[in-house]
């Protein structure tokens, strides 16, 4: 098997690229150097020349607030850009794993969303990714839609790197404690998709790490873990923190469609985090 990665060098992208090095599995990664999404000429020539059998697309405009400013631009990368991988995708008959998120969905209530739920996005980022899951699912026959949330890993920029940052330059952080999810380490992540693309098991998922934090939660317990207990954390409402675009207040996910296709559920989010730390030489 060949599989080709869009944004490689990106956080899932690059956890991904060592993933199927570890497992001897021949791969391709590529980011906008090497082939620009938003270029359907370009996305046939890569693709087709790479000669691989499954496409994970993780390439993706990702600023969420700087999206409500930039409607075009973002949804040209999120929506054109997934149509031209997935028009590709079709004409080969090959795999297409679409990387999306769970800012498809309102946010609203406490029950825990479902692959198959009605999706009504919040903002422009959700409404672009949302635009690209439809492409996927119109235009590939052998689809696998992986939605993720509260993303973290070794490369580039995130919530733990963030509150490490704060807690040493400040002492203290404000964090919101009325948004509740689960966090995702793109290393446990990138071990299940190279299972998934695998299979034949296609359609939508869920997958995140395991248990439920706001992010005022999650903030303590990464204090709590880099032996940083001295940081006052503060919780405050998500109206304390105005921006521009609106954030989902539940980001539950449903991952009981993993479990039943034979998948293994990523391990608990604390326990992550643990691993993290020592990854990043915080533990």
């Amino acid at each position: 098997m060949k599989v080709l990665i869009t944004g490689a060098g990106g956080q899932l992208g690059h956890d991904l690229m060592n993933e199927f090095d570890k497992r001897g599995i021949e791969h391709i990664g590529v980011d906008v150097a090497e082939m620009d999404i938003t270029d359907a000429g370009a996305c046939r020539r890569v693709i087709t020349n790479s000669g691989a059998d499954a496409v994970i697309h993780c390439a993706a405009y990702t600023a969420v607030d700087a999206a409500e400013d930039n409607v075009e631009l973002c949804r040209k990368i999120n929506g054109e850009g997934t149509k031209n991988v997935a028009e590709v995708c079709r004409d080969l008959d090959i795999k297409m794993m679409y990387i999306s998120t769970d800012y498809v969905f309102n946010g609203e209530g406490t029950r825990p969303w479902e692959p198959d739920d009605h999706r009504e996005p919040l903002n422009i980022y959700g409404l672009t990714k949302y635009e690209g899951e439809m492409y996927v699912e119109k235009l590939v026959k052998k689809f696998f839609t992986v939605r993720i949330a509260w993303v973290f890993g070794i490369n580039g920029k995130n919530f733990i790197k963030t509150m490490l940052r704060l807690g040493k330059e400040k002492g203290a952080v404000s964090v919101v404690d009325d948004q509740v999810g689960s966090p995702t380490y793109t290393y446990d992540l990138a071990r299940l998709l190279a299972d998934m693309i695998q299979t034949e098991k296609y359609g939508r998922y869920h997958a995140t790490n395991t248990g439920l934090c706001s992010w005022y939660e999650f903030a303590c317990e990464i204090f709590r873990q880099a032996g940083m207990g001295n940081v006052k954390v503060t919780p405050v409402d998500s109206a304390s923190f105005p921006a521009k675009a609106k954030r989902p207040k539940n980001s539950r996910m449903d991952q009981s469609k993993l479990i039943q296709n034979g998948f293994e559920p990523l391990p608990s989010w604390k326990d992550a985090l643990g691993r993290y730390l020592v990854e990043i030489g915080e533990k």
